[in-house]
């Protein structure tokens, strides 16, 4: 009890000399742990932020993983079941009644032509990622290696190829989709090639911005230093190091070419009547819709829904677990 007393008086008179009082020693060491716990929680926080984040988005790519796989196989067997004689042919129609409601016979029921509205809805899967799968392939092989030329190279190569792309990209999307279609023709090629030219902007500009960060690193200036050339360099050191947010671009820009795709069908500049295409049907469609027949305009919607939303659902999931890994790993 007096050396507790002896204690707080030397407190006392040791800090009366400058005019205020000192904090208790005790005060002290409970104020700095109230301190460290306050300054502990935003990490904890942003922790359990990172982490519901992570589970969100795996859960995203998880649906949307099983919605385009869902669709690819309906892409597949829809023509295996159809060449069976299991299905109809999505294009035979006169033998059936014009515009007949759903029913066990027609479930999602027939169009003007008499066509099954299901049988060609199932055929439009196909028809869909075909398209877009082609486009995307010939985008990926133009910009992701002009990308890294023009990032690797730089000058008046950089220049030229920066001026061209970003005037590209100003352009419109479905503008820019309209105009190569009404060109080129109908087709499926000519769909995927007037699909392509608007995405090779966005990969050109992504992959040459990573290619002019990656080229100042160590491990390339080593590789110049003994001798490599600009296309071993780009093959065996970059390419590896830029590819890594092409997947994520990819998904999104699938979504987003689905709905061009159906765009173009509805303008009648996509695929021709033969070939089973939702825009098309459902431009067909709009015009049996203020009579009360709803059917034939529902299962094409509806099915571009589904499949745009699983694309997105796929590339944001990626996106954030991406970003999320990457963030874990910056605070360790």
């Amino acid at each position: 009890m007096a050396g507790g007393t002896a204690e707080a008086g030397a407190w006392r008179r040791g800090f009366s000399r400058f005019g205020r009082v000192a904090p208790h020693p005790h005060l002290c060491s409970t104020g700095a742990h109230r301190h460290r716990r306050l300054a502990a929680a935003p990490s904890v926080f942003a922790g359990l932020a990172l982490r519901h984040a992570t589970t969100l988005s795996a859960r995203m790519a998880r649906w949307g993983l099983v919605i385009v796989v869902t669709y690819a196989l309906v892409a597949l067997l829809t023509p295996v079941l159809v060449h069976a004689g299991l299905l109809p042919d999505p294009n035979a129609g006169l033998q059936n009644p014009i515009y007949a409601q759903p029913s066990l016979a027609h479930w999602c029921g027939t169009d003007r032509l008499g066509r099954d509205v299901c049988v060609r809805t199932l055929a439009g899967s196909g028809v869909a990622l075909q398209v877009v799968l082609l486009a995307l392939v010939i985008a990926l092989l133009i910009g992701v290696p002009l990308g890294m030329v023009s990032g690797y190279l730089g000058g008046w190569v950089d220049r030229l190829l920066v001026l061209l792309m970003d005037t590209l990209y100003t352009l419109p999307v479905l503008l820019l989709s309209v105009v190569l279609a009404f060109l080129l023709g109908r087709g499926l090629p000519n769909a995927a090639a007037a699909l392509c030219v608007v995405y090779i902007p966005q990969y050109f500009r992504v992959v040459r911005n990573q290619t002019a960060q990656v080229k100042a690193e160590l491990f390339v200036e080593a590789a110049q230093s003994l001798g490599a050339g600009p296309i071993w360099i780009l093959r065996r050191y970059l390419l590896r190091n830029v590819i890594t947010s092409v997947p994520v671009l990819l998904t999104l820009n699938a979504a987003d070419a689905v709905l061009v795709l159906g765009g173009l069908g509805f303008l009648g500049l996509g695929l021709p009547e033969t070939i089973p295409e939702w825009g098309g049907d459902l431009q067909q469609a709009l015009t049996a819709v203020p009579t009360g027949i709803w059917w034939t305009a529902l299962y094409p919607g509806l099915a571009m829904f589904v499949l745009v939303l699983g694309l997105s659902f796929l590339g944001e999931g990626l996106e954030s677990w991406l970003s999320g890994g990457s963030a874990q790993r910056t605070g360790s």
